[in-house]
C-alpha cells in the first residue's frame, strides 16, 4: 500500500493557533456557517473551540486520527432535499473518521482501541459506542479504514459487481480514475477478469500512475481534446461498462461508446456538483435503445450485505498485490477545509484524509 504524503502549509483563514504560553487547546471542531453558492469558500466555514462534554453510559470519547473528505459532502452543504440529510448551519459537520478510544463507559469498547464512527471535521468526538467499528490497526494502518477497506472500497465493489453487473471479459471504462473510488474500480475490474481497463484523469501524472501503478491498459487526460474522441481512442470497440465519478461530457462519451447491453453505474457526477444552473444532459440518450444500454445510480448503503463478501475479497487482493491504494494527506484540522476544496479541484490522487 503506497502513501503519497502531501502536507499542506498554505494559511487557512479559518486557522487557529495556540496562545503565546503555549496553553494547551480545547479539541477543535469545522462548522458550516454559510451554504456555498457555487464553489464553496473558506469564509462558508469556521473553526471552533469545543465544550467538555460527559459522558453518558454506552459511550466513549475518541481523539480522531485520520478523517476523510469527500465529494459528497458537498451535496449536504445545501439545504436542497437530498438522500442524506443537510448539514446544520452553525453546528460541526460530519464524516468519516478513525481514531483512538480515550476514555470509555461501554464495555465492548476499550480505552486504547481504535475505532471507525461517523464524526469526524472535529479532532475529538463524543460517540455511542453502538456507532462505532472496532478496527484492526495491526492489519491495516488507520488510514485504510477509511479508503480501499471502508467505505470506498465498498462503493467501489458493490456499483461495479453488484450496479453494473461486471462480466469476466467486459471492457471497463472509469472516470475520475485517480481519484478514491475510480482507483479501486480499475483494479478490481482487472482483478474480476475485465478484458480491458480504461481511466480518465486531469493531469499526465494521474494517467501515467493508472497506467504504470494500478495496472490500467489506457488511460487518458481528459483535459486533452474531446471525451468522446479520446475514450474511442483508448476502446476502439467500445465499452461494456463504465463506472461514472464524474458526470457531464464523460457520461455522454461513454454511452456513445456502449456496446450492445452495455451498463452504466452512475456513483457520482462531480463535474457538476458547484454548478448554480443545471447542466445539460447527455444528448445522445436515444442510443440506449440501440444497445439496449442500461443507467442506473446508486448509494453505497443500499449496499451493506457486501460488506463482509468485499472484505474477504479485498484481503487476498491486498495481500497478492491486485489491489494497493495512494494517499493524499493534508495535515492539521485548520487545513480540513483546503484539504476538502482541493477533492472538488482534483488536487487528489487516490484518498484525500486529513490527519489531525
Amino acid at each position: 500500500m503506497s502513501t503519497d504524503t502531501t502536507p499542506d502549509t498554505t494559511p487557512d483563514p479559518t486557522a487557529t493557533s495556540t496562545d503565546a504560553a503555549g496553553t494547551t487547546q480545547a479539541p477543535r471542531e469545522v462548522r458550516l456557517v454559510s451554504r456555498p453558492v457555487g464553489w464553496p469558500e473558506p469564509s462558508d466555514f469556521a473553526l471552533a473551540d469545543t465544550e467538555p462534554v460527559e459522558l453518558a453510559d454506552g459511550q466513549v470519547r475518541v481523539r480522531n486520527l485520520v478523517m476523510s473528505v469527500d465529494p459528497y459532502m458537498r451535496g449536504r452543504m445545501s439545504a436542497a432535499k437530498s438522500y442524506a440529510a443537510p448539514y446544520e448551519l452553525g453546528e460541526a459537520m460530519t464524516g468519516g473518521a478513525v481514531g483512538e478510544v480515550v476514555e470509555s463507559r461501554a464495555d465492548a469498547v476499550p480505552v486504547g482501541g481504535h475505532v471507525l464512527h461517523g464524526l469526524g471535521w472535529r479532532e475529538e468526538a463524543v460517540v455511542d459506542a453502538s456507532a462505532v467499528r472496532v478496527v484492526d490497526t495491526d492489519a491495516a494502518p488507520v488510514s485504510a479504514y477509511l479508503g480501499v477497506l471502508g467505505m470506498t472500497g465498498l462503493t467501489a465493489y458493490a456499483g461495479l459487481t453488484r450496479v453494473a453487473g461486471m462480466k469476466p471479459g467486459d471492457v471497463v471504462f472509469v472516470s475520475g480514475a485517480a481519484g478514491a473510488v475510480g482507483s479501486v474500480v480499475g483494479q478490481l475490474a482487472k482483478a474480476l477478469g475485465a478484458s480491458r481497463v480504461i481511466g480518465s484523469a486531469g493531469s499526465q501524472e494521474k494517467v501515467d500512475h493508472l497506467v504504470n501503478d494500478l495496472g490500467f491498459d489506457a488511460a487518458f487526460n481528459y483535459k486533452d481534446g474531446k471525451v468522446s474522441d479520446l475514450l474511442r481512442e483508448a476502446a476502439p470497440d467500445g465499452i461494456d461498462v463504465y463506472f461514472d465519478n464524474v458526470g457531464g461530457e464523460h457520461l455522454e462519451a461513454a454511452v456513445g461508446s456502449l456496446r450492445l447491453g452495455g451498463r452504466i453505474a452512475v456513483c457520482g457526477m462531480i463535474s457538476v456538483y458547484n454548478d448554480t444552473e443545471p447542466a445539460p444532459g447527455p444528448r445522445n440518450l436515444a442510443r440506449l435503445i440501440q444497445t439496449r444500454g442500461r443507467i442506473e445510480g446508486f448509494l453505497v448503503g443500499d449496499h451493506g450485505d457486501l460488506a463482509d463478501e468485499y472484505a474477504k475479497q479485498a484481503a487476498g487482493w491486498l495481500a497478492d498485490g491486485s489491489l494497493t491504494s495512494r494517499e493524499t494527506f493534508v495535515d492539521g484540522i485548520d487545513h480540513a477545509v483546503q484539504a476538502f476544496l482541493g477533492v472538488l479541484k482534483g488536487a487528489n490522487t487516490g484518498k484525500m484524509l486529513v490527519r489531525l
